[in-house]
């Protein structure tokens, strides 16, 4: 019979396993090892080695060495000869990176993650949907009352993947056109924002109506000018992201 401790490592390894099926190798091994800092297995300050690596999930010095550039890339660790990776307090990361998102969404910090995240929206997406409904090209104005029928109609159908790829267009565009280059080079975060929620089934299974109508009004704030529609709009709609997250 086995003991726990040999279960328990068995098990660890399986888990592991059906992480690097569903992934490139070293972006899996990446992942799993910065949520073992999130979660508390492994403290900031120690090191492990790239043998260690190699051992836990099977893989070549090549593969364990590109996850241990990945982690560094965004500030998860140091790497140092002689001694491993030693990682650092999730503090010091590279907050904004998407995979470090993507990162945090996967652990026991998720909440925590999503209502930063979620904060961060409230501060800039009303702003900068006021700012598209003036400053966008007209091409682009005109193209938001199109996607937000097209998000409705998607909605309505039960095509939530299509609709979930019009939700990140529409947020991305008007991020990408309202003048501000730095809410501008947000578009990238948010979109990942909005696609991790859904990967990992934090989106509701139905859009609600009140948000469909809020995104109808948004694109008709920014197509007709009117910068106040679509800020209130678009504070409605990351309100109700907040609203939604605190009865989780």
């Amino acid at each position: 019979m086995r003991s726990d401790d040999e279960a328990s490592a068995t098990s660890e390894k399986m888990d592991d396993a059906s992480l690097l099926s569903a992934e490139p190798m070293n972006r899996a091994i990446s992942r799993t090892l910065a949520v073992d800092i999130l979660d508390g297995r492994w403290k900031p300050g120690t090191a492990i080695t790239l043998e260690s690596i190699q051992n836990r999930f099977g893989v070549s010095r090549t593969v364990a060495r590109e996850s241990a550039k990945s982690l560094e890339s965004v500030k998860v660790v140091f790497v140092r000869r002689r001694v491993g990776l030693i990682a650092r307090p999730v503090e010091e990361w590279e907050a904004l990176d998407s995979q470090v998102i993507i990162w945090k969404l996967s652990s026991k910090r998720r909440k925590e993650q999503l209502i930063s995240l979620t904060q961060l929206r409230e501060a800039v997406e009303p702003v900068a949907a006021g700012l598209a409904a003036t400053n966008a090209p007209i091409e682009v104005r005109a193209t938001m009352p199109l996607l937000a029928d097209e998000m409705k109609q998607a909605a309505d159908e039960g095509n939530l993947e299509h609709f979930h790829e019009l939700d990140i267009k529409f947020h991305s565009l008007l991020l990408k056109n309202c003048g501000n280059e730095m809410f501008a080079a947000l578009a990238g975060t948010i979109a990942t924002i909005l696609k991790g929620r859904v990967e990992l089934g934090m989106y509701p299974q139905t859009p609600k109506p009140e948000a469909l109508e809020a995104h109808l009004s948004a694109a008709h704030g920014v197509w007709s000018g009117d910068a106040e529609e679509a800020r209130k709009a678009m504070t409605y709609l990351v309100e109700e992201v907040v609203d939604a997250i605190s009865h989780d």
